[in-house]
């Protein structure tokens, strides 16, 4: 166990108490088609929900269902890799809980 664990621990258990109504027909976040792997990588480090994933043999992947919708890619690479980002339909995204 490094010692980052906890700390990632920590957060996975705090994420998983959220709620989330996903609008299926409508993802809020999307991306170009085969985005630039140095943009990617951005999100993969800033991602505070970690959706933005690369695997060992180097395939990416994204999966909005968990976003915080904070913002950060589209801060981060909405010039670049974003092709949308808009806020939830109202009834629609997380719900934040807490302990």
């Amino acid at each position: 166990m490094s010692a980052l664990d906890p700390i990632l621990l920590n957060r996975d258990a705090l994420l998983g108490m959220n709620k989330y109504q996903l609008d299926e027909d409508n993802a809020h976040i999307e991306l170009i088609d085969d985005p630039d792997s140095e943009e990617f990588v951005k999100l993969v480090l800033a991602c505070p929900a970690a959706l933005y994933r690369i695997d060992d043999e180097g395939r990416k992947s994204f999966d909005y269902a968990g976003c915080l919708e904070c913002g950060t890619c589209r801060v981060i690479c909405n010039e670049t890799i974003i092709k949308k980002w808009e806020m939830p339909r109202g009834g629609m995204g997380v719900t934040y809980r807490y302990g």
